[in-house]
């Protein structure tokens, strides 16, 4: 039994942290510079993140490394530093799941997150499965030299990728392999990827846990969970939708998930069959804290709806995962 379902069944469900480009971006990186590199530079402050996610009460935190791979970092000349950024990012991970674990004697997992290539595979692009297979695996090196005790293939699109991927991972590293996908395009992925076909085709790649993250709303993200449990009663099921749907307010881009809304969508996809539950883009520590509180039973769980997508309010390209989308 690998470590994740081994806390799994020993804890009965597990809290995931939230987002983490907008708590950066809150910490002062600035537009356009790569949140990987401060890994190395910045230290304290991503530490002092996924400290505040730890507090709210996850039990897996996502390592600052979701841009990780080759492809994305050599839009910022960082491409020849792939291991060192990414070893840092788990050391950083490691640093606070220590130290928690220390005062409190409560153990949390480290996932090494390992995002989109941000490239098409060919015909359409220009990557191919062996260069994909190639920058996943020099990713999963850098984040299993820094303790990683999961990784964590997330947002993803296209089921090819996602297997040079996984196979690229395990090729370097004995560490467990979670995959989750985004579904908003109708209960799509963007490349046309059902529930079902996701759990037919990443099953038998021999994954620890599949699911869903980020995505345009959690409409589509709900019913992709309930897919998923329907095709395979077994797999265990991760979701981490988005705080609602992204809406432009001037320059500014929010959410609509207020920490009531995710702490009732967390329990809609407890009840269709979820055992690792957190939340993406646009939540932060107090969505988390929530969240944890309904789930546990210690709080009642809000009465509240889904909030539906709002085409007229939303901006097209908000929350779709294209070539520069990184978690937030």
């Amino acid at each position: 039994m690998d470590v994740l379902r081994e806390l799994t069944t020993e804890r009965g469900h597990l809290m995931v942290d939230g987002g983490m480009g907008t708590q950066l971006f809150g910490a002062g990186l600035g537009s356009g510079n790569p949140p990987e590199e401060w890994n190395i530079t910045e230290p304290e402050k991503v530490q002092a993140i996924h400290q505040s996610y730890v507090e709210a009460g996850a039990d897996i935190f996502l390592t600052n490394s979701f841009g990780g791979t080759g492809f994305r970092l050599k839009l910022h000349k960082l491409h020849e530093r792939v291991h060192e950024l990414n070893e840092a990012a788990a050391t950083n991970g490691r640093v606070v799941a220590d130290r928690w674990f220390e005062q409190t004697g409560n153990r949390v997992l480290v996932a090494g997150s390992m995002g989109p290539s941000g490239e098409l595979l060919e015909p359409m692009g220009e990557m191919t499965p062996e260069t994909c297979f190639k920058a996943f695996a020099e990713q999963a090196e850098g984040l299993t030299a820094g303790g990683a005790d999961v990784l964590w293939i997330e947002t993803m699109s296209s089921l090819e990728e996602v297997e040079a991927a996984v196979a690229g991972a395990k090729s370097a590293s004995d560490l467990p392999v979670v995959v989750t996908m985004s579904f908003d395009t109708a209960g799509r992925t963007m490349m046309g990827v059902t529930g079902t076909a996701a759990v037919e085709r990443l099953v038998p790649l021999g994954i620890a846990a599949m699911g869903v993250n980020c995505g345009n709303n959690l409409v589509d993200s709900e019913a992709a969970i309930a897919e998923m449990r329907a095709a395979d009663p077994d797999v265990l099921l991760v979701s981490k939708a988005n705080a609602g749907i992204p809406v432009w307010e001037g320059a500014n881009l929010t959410y609509s998930g207020t920490p009531d809304v995710m702490a009732a969508h967390a329990h809609r996809v407890r009840v269709n069959g979820a055992s690792i539950i957190g939340a993406c883009c646009g939540s932060a520590a107090e969505h988390i804290a929530h969240m944890r509180a309904v789930l546990d039973g210690k709080a009642e769980v809000p009465v509240v709806d889904a909030p539906e997508p709002a085409a007229a309010r939303q901006d097209p390209a908000a929350g779709r995962p294209g070539r520069r989308r990184r978690r937030g």
